[in-house]
């Protein structure tokens, strides 16, 4: 008997009630990455992961409604915040390896995603190279059945504990922009890369740069075809773009309903401005299901990033409103888990997964079909 989306609803509810963890998690490092993936496999034994994945790469199969509901249930239960290390395994690496990637490199690696046994970070922006990708000086040489790879990456979420990094590199010196770039596997214990931490504004050690000198990956890993690291890499900023921030999305819109009961009748002014979040946060949330519906059997297209540009912008305005809300030294704002961590933490939504500029340009060009600005 087919279950009903009220059912799974309400299974989905049950579970996180009985299992969501107490206490905030540590913020980073080892003990930040034994927290992850003990959650991660938690939601794997209870048949939470990869709800919307296809059943031959470990998923339930399910439809992209179930996974809406479980990310709603999910924001519900204040379970741990789902831009954690867990982020870019489940939601760049894992679909573009279902989009991409050989069958011998889905079943390496997307078990081990959904299991809770490894993290993944993303290797794409260098000094200089930042929302510009096709400028990448990172280069890998072909040698036998190997890449030779030396360069440079940074702002590289959690590479200090990831086991696995997405990388893009430059492995055609004689193409021209993305022609010459290649997407690779790489494994962060492979001998010649030093990572060094990136401490935040906001206090965490949330980023990282990581250096590559004669680091050796075999071909295999290559994902999508030599020197069609383009393409590949448009896949992943795709999934980034578009749905994958979904739960955050939800959690904030929630905040947004407990300000709401916080601020007193004599404060209008801010009870206006948080009304206005409140008819914000409902829109960009329609256009996410809307968006999440069209693309459940597709690669999302490049209007992801009117979703990507809205919640970032949405981010910023929710955590500054808090802040005005409380004030600077209220027990709801310090703290490592206060407002204030939060309200720094948010700037850099407007730069993660290309600048905001970037996404207003790909809006004008591919998706309202603007002329092209001058390159």
């Amino acid at each position: 008997m087919t279950e009903t989306i009220t059912e799974f609803r309400a299974r989905a509810r049950a579970w996180l009630e009985a299992n969501v963890p107490q206490g905030a998690p540590p913020e980073d490092g080892p003990a930040s990455r034994d927290f992850v993936l003990g959650w991660q496999r938690k939601q794997a034994e209870g048949g939470w992961t990869g709800i919307a994945w296809p059943k031959e790469f470990g998923g339930r199969g399910l439809s992209v409604l179930e996974q809406i509901v479980w990310f709603e249930e999910y924001a519900r239960a204040g379970a741990p915040t789902p831009l954690d290390a867990s982020f870019v395994g489940l939601n760049h690496a894992g679909p573009t390896l279902i989009a991409c990637g050989s069958e011998a490199q889905k079943a390496e690696h997307l078990p081990k995603i959904l299991g809770g046994e490894t993290i993944w970070c993303q290797g794409f922006s260098e000094p200089g190279s930042g929302s510009d990708l096709a400028s990448i000086k990172t280069r890998g040489e072909v040698d036998g059945d190997t890449l030779v790879i030396n360069g440079q990456k940074i702002w590289s979420s959690f590479a200090d504990i990831a086991d696995v990094q997405e990388l893009l590199i430059r492995t055609d010196p004689t193409a021209k922009t993305g022609q010459a770039l290649s997407w690779v596997i790489c494994p962060m214990d492979t001998p010649g890369i030093t990572v060094r931490p990136i401490r935040t504004m906001a206090g965490v050690l949330k980023f990282a740069e990581v250096f590559y000198d004669d680091v050796r990956i075999p071909l295999a890993n290559v994902v999508g075809g030599l020197n069609n690291g383009w393409a590949t890499a448009m896949a992943t900023l795709s999934f980034e773009r578009g749905t994958a921030a979904l739960a955050l999305l939800l959690r904030h819109i929630l905040e947004v309903e407990r300000l709401l009961a916080d601020c007193p009748a004599d404060r209008p002014q801010m009870r206006a401005r948080l009304a206005k979040l409140r008819a914000e946060g409902a829109a960009i949330r329609a256009m996410n299901y809307r968006f999440a519906l069209d693309s459940e059997h597709a690669v999302p297209d490049a209007s992801g990033s009117m979703i990507r540009l809205a919640f970032a912008e949405f981010a910023q305005r929710v955590t500054a409103a808090a802040i005005d809300l409380y004030g600077l030294d209220a027990p709801q704002t310090v703290g490592a888990h206060g407002w204030a961590h939060d309200y720094l933490d948010a700037f850099s939504e407007t730069i993660a997964g290309g600048a905001a500029e970037i996404q207003r340009n790909i809006i004008a060009e591919r998706v309202l079909g603007l002329p092209k600005g001058p390159r």
